[in-house]
């Protein structure tokens, strides 16, 4: 497979953020909303794989499927523009307010899309309520207890919990964006992008689009959870989490030390190619 530098993958990374900031409302809420449901698929899949095999490995070694599906059709992930956006502000290429924008109306997409596969999966598995213990829906009902109830019963200990698990889990999600970048191939690609969302899945970190389809899921088959519990003590503590590292430790870290080789690279060659001056041919 072909291979990208990192300079190339950081202007890659500005460019790619410059044009999700330009997206109109509409694209926003399709691509997100197919995003939300596409990782719903791969958490159900995962939970699947893992109630019938026991091994929760063999899940997580699937997952990453959905993600691959999601970049290679340029569909909208806010995990994903948490690294990306911020750099094309920093380059001037986007604004603040289009930056904004463009992570609330994903935000609302996810929400829809996450929902809309959740309640079809309830039904699915469910058969329309005819069943009542299968394995996969008492795995969704204990993992949203979990990331929910679970972190309130730790006070405010919870809190920084499930916000250090974020940081964590979006660490390794927007590397497997700007990985995808490194590889021009279709097959490199997927390659590439593999390892670090497995990474993330496997350890049970904490992923906001992930979370708007597994919670809401298991408040549909009968967890004790309410909305409050829900955002309070899950979902907006794991978007900030998700965007501090995604901006930190991914977009900035390779943004000033690559984009920085970069530009001294410019301005070196536009030296070289610099007309001499009258004054330097005098001294010649």
């Amino acid at each position: 497979m072909a291979y990208v530098k990192p300079d190339q993958v950081v202007e890659s990374m500005v460019q790619a953020g410059s044009t999700k900031a330009q997206l109109p409302i509409k694209d926003l809420l399709i691509r997100g909303a197919l995003a939300g449901a596409f990782l719903g698929f791969g958490t159900t899949l995962a939970f699947t794989a893992e109630t019938q095999s026991g091994m929760g490995f063999i899940g997580a070694m699937l997952f990453p499927a959905v993600f691959v599906m999601v970049i290679l059709l340029g569909l909208e992930l806010v995990t994903g523009s948490f690294a990306l956006i911020p750099l094309a502000v920093l380059e001037k290429k986007a604004t603040i307010s289009q930056m904004l924008s463009n992570w609330f109306w994903v935000i609302v997409g996810h929400v829809i899309g996450g929902a809309f596969y959740a309640l079809l999966y309830m039904i699915a598995i469910s058969q329309l309520g005819h069943v009542t213990d299968h394995a996969v829906a008492a795995k969704v009902i204990a993992v949203a207890e979990a990331k929910t109830i679970g972190y309130a019963a730790l006070g405010g200990d919870g809190l920084i919990v499930v916000f250090v698990k974020a940081m964590l889990c979006n660490w390794m999600v927007t590397l497997g964006v700007v990985m995808g970048m490194t590889a021009k191939s279709t097959l490199g690609k997927m390659a590439v992008m593999w390892l670090p969302i497995l990474i993330f899945f496997a350890q049970g970190f904490e992923h906001a689009v992930v979370n708007m389809f597994v919670i809401p899921a298991g408040m549909m088959l009968g967890a004790d959870v309410t909305m409050s519990d829900w955002w309070l003590w899950n979902q907006i503590p794991v978007l900030l989490g998700n965007l501090v590292s995604g901006f930190l430790f991914t977009g900035l870290a390779l943004y000033l030390t690559h984009r920085s080789v970069e530009a001294k690279n410019v301005l070196d060659l536009s030296k070289q190619k610099a007309p001499i001056t009258r004054a330097e041919r005098g001294r010649a």
